[in-house]
């Protein structure tokens, strides 16, 4: 595998916080690589930097063997990175289907029908996206009137509606309901890997690491404290115990309370 995303010296303080202290990453294209590591730990800092949200005090990213640093949020868009928030950023007064074509109408650019639902390859497009991930059946309903774990599918939907080579996702399991959690983060792995998307996402829960992850980072006060498949990683006291503060899931706290949600 080629390296997609480099991370290279990134440094970024919050007054005596050391959100980033160095931090070296490279993310390999076709991977779904994991960041885990307690709050405030700096896992959402590195991915508003990879996004253009945040620039670092220091060091540099390059996408596809191209500097990004500097560059505004929607230029890194269009470069092939996107991006989900923990809380879904969703038009919450408009339809599941007319989210997901208003998305797939800013992608086509500034030009772009106000009305994109007017256009048949709009909506023809947005339909088969929902079908994907398995919300057609909620074309048609608010979005405001979801479940959280509709909720975030549909607004990964309307990440993956740009056509990014690379999707960072911050949290996406966050709020949904331990009993559809499994099935959410199935689809959407589905989804991405059918679309060939590398995946970055930070996590809290183990066993959706475990499951889903190809390699794992354990960030801590800034800095990558280890970093590997998540067999060696889940089941490395050290880690668990001093980075995360949980019991290795191959001491059964993996399919536990305590495992499943470790670090929230």
């Amino acid at each position: 595998m080629s390296v997609l995303l480099s991370a290279r010296g990134l440094r970024i303080a919050f007054g005596g916080l050391k959100a980033a202290d160095g931090i070296d990453l490279d993310v390999m294209e076709g991977e779904f690589l994991a960041i885990i590591g307690p709050n405030g730990a700096g896992k959402t800092t590195f991915i508003n930097m990879a996004t253009g949200y945040l620039r670092p005090q220091a060091g540099s990213i390059t996408y596809d063997g191209q500097p990004i640093l500097g560059l505004k949020p929607r230029r890194i868009v269009k470069a092939g990175i996107a991006r989900s928030f923990q809380l879904p950023q969703l038009f919450t007064e408009h339809t599941v289907l007319e989210n997901a074509a208003l998305a797939i109408a800013a992608r086509a650019g500034p030009w772009a029908p106000l009305a994109p639902l007017l256009q048949r390859r709009f909506r023809a497009e947005a339909e088969e996206l929902l079908d994907r991930f398995g919300l057609l059946p909620l074309a048609d309903r608010r979005a405001d009137a979801l479940n959280e774990g509709a909720r975030k599918l549909a607004d990964i939907a309307m990440a993956v509606a740009l056509k990014p080579r690379l999707l960072l996702m911050d949290e996406p399991t966050s709020g949904v309901a331990s009993a559809e959690k499994m099935a959410v983060v199935e689809t959407l792995t589905r989804v991405l890997r059918d679309s060939r998307v590398t995946a970055v996402f930070v996590e809290h829960d183990m066993e959706v690491v475990a499951r889903f992850a190809d390699r794992v980072a354990v960030w801590g006060q800034g800095k990558i404290m280890a970093l590997g498949p998540p067999q060696q990683i889940l089941n490395d006291p050290a880690v668990l115990r001093d980075v995360i503060g949980v019991a290795p899931v191959g001491d059964g706290a993996g399919t536990g309370k305590e495992g499943a949600h470790a670090a929230t």
